[in-house]
């Protein structure tokens, strides 16, 4: 039985959060401006990762934007003129919004970026942030801050590059173009196309499947991948070590094995 839990809103309702068999659900909820973020916005997306990440029935979290027409459009530039006018106020800006990409960069659960429409600016930081990019045939990507005369910031370009490579990067850059879904899969800034009315559908598709799967070795992965992309100089070893000890000692890995030798499906506790 699908239980639905209530709705919950952060930013004067411009965020908001639901909970549905151990899926999170962030929805981006300015669709007159595309989903454009304000620092409101930014503020409420860190309240509602935190409220995802602290609640131990929430297994993986999908973000996605209201109205269709848009995923995020970027940062709402009609605020610029009173916070990002100079450099001490951009500085002051970023430090505010760079709290909440923290939280979305270091979130301990699995992310999925849902993305129908204009994927623009910050919205690119935020679906780059997230484990798993997934978008409509419809979507459209590019950060123009190059049109705007914004220095891109350094973790907003060293995910760019981590995901597309450095001459992509700098042709995105350089020229502040839009891209279609079809080459952004093409280059490797999304993994999976979808046409448009079977958006949802795949992605939650996806997300039950990895809430279904043992949270600890999901965990491991996680921890593990993001330690193979740091140099070598950097990685923490340990922490590979401790997941995978915690893995092998756990209750799960018991109750899937026992799955597997009576073929039935496991039921992980994420202990």
């Amino acid at each position: 039985m699908t239980e639905l839990s209530h709705e919950t809103l952060y930013a004067d309702g411009k965020i908001l959060t639901e909970v549905t068999d151990g899926v999170g659900v962030i929805t981006f909820n300015n669709p007159d401006k595309r989903n454009a973020m304000s620092l409101e916005m930014w503020e409420g997306f860190g309240e509602a990762l935190t409220s995802l990440r602290d609640d131990d029935m929430v297994r993986v979290v999908i973000m996605r934007g209201a109205g269709g027409k848009a995923f995020v459009s970027g940062a709402d530039i009609s605020q610029f003129e009173k916070t990002r006018h100079n450099a001490a106020a951009s500085e002051e800006y970023g430090k505010r919004s760079a709290a909440q990409r923290a939280l979305l960069a270091d979130f301990p659960k699995p992310t999925i970026a849902c993305i129908q429409g204009f994927c623009l600016g910050g919205g690119m930081q935020v679906a780059m942030l997230a484990d798993i990019r997934i978008a409509a045939h419809d979507s459209q990507f590019g950060i123009p801050a190059a049109r705007l005369g914004i220095a891109y910031g350094y973790d907003g370009l060293r995910h760019l590059v981590s995901l597309v490579g450095p001459s992509w990067a700098r042709l995105l850059m350089y020229t502040g173009m839009r891209i279609d879904a079809a080459e952004a899969l093409r280059i490797g800034l999304i993994e999976r196309m979808i046409p448009d009315d079977q958006l949802w559908g795949e992605t939650m598709l996806i997300a039950e499947t990895i809430s279904g799967n043992a949270p600890l070795a999901i965990k491991a992965a996680k921890i593990t991948i993001a330690q193979v992309l740091k140099d070598e100089s950097q990685r923490d070893m340990n922490a590979i070590k401790a997941i995978g000890t915690a893995c092998m000692d756990s209750a799960d890995f018991r109750e899937g094995r026992q799955a597997f030798m009576e073929k039935r499906k496991p039921q992980f506790s994420g202990n």
